[in-house]
């Protein structure tokens, strides 16, 4: 086995779409990037690439490249998912822990989950995504930005 971590923070702004683990969130503002500014998906992405031992996200998708301009990022996960099985790993398990002050996303958990394990062609039950909030504290407790952090295990070839 191996492990990888990863970690993204965007900064909140109006007029974007929020779009957390491939869901849009109806809220009234959203997260600043070149993609669809997705933390989860970023986290996840950096944590699977870490596992496999091929770089970070930015290396393979820079956010100056105008073909990634608004990219969905679960396109970015079906790319890496395609990179780590070239290299014959697969992946087996992620784990998400999303920090943001608002709006819950407790009712869009497991649509998070299952657009996830589709994407990167897993079972629904070795995803997992949590959040809690910063309790007020720092960037993210005054609602300027979202974090997330995300665990990859991967099995290596045999």
């Amino acid at each position: 086995m191996r492990a990888g971590i990863g970690y993204d923070v965007h900064r909140l702004v109006e007029g974007r779409k929020l779009v957390l683990g491939g869901v849009e969130i109806p809220y009234s503002m959203g997260l600043y990037g070149h993609s669809d500014g997705d933390v989860i998906a970023h986290a996840v992405g950096d944590a699977i690439l870490g596992a496999s031992g091929l770089g970070d996200l930015g290396m393979y998708f820079p956010p100056n490249d105008p073909r990634y301009k608004g990219i969905s990022s679960m396109i970015i996960l079906k790319e890496i998912k395609k990179m780590v099985k070239h290299h014959q790993f697969k992946i087996d398990y992620v784990d998400v822990m999303l920090v943001m002050e608002e709006p819950k996303i407790s009712p869009y958990v497991e649509e998070m989950c299952k657009r996830i394990s589709e994407t990167l062609e897993m079972d629904r039950t070795r995803v997992s995504v949590k959040a809690t909030t910063n309790e007020g504290m720092g960037f993210v407790g005054r609602k300027e930005g979202v974090s997330a952090m995300a665990i990859c295990l991967l099995k290596e070839p045999v």
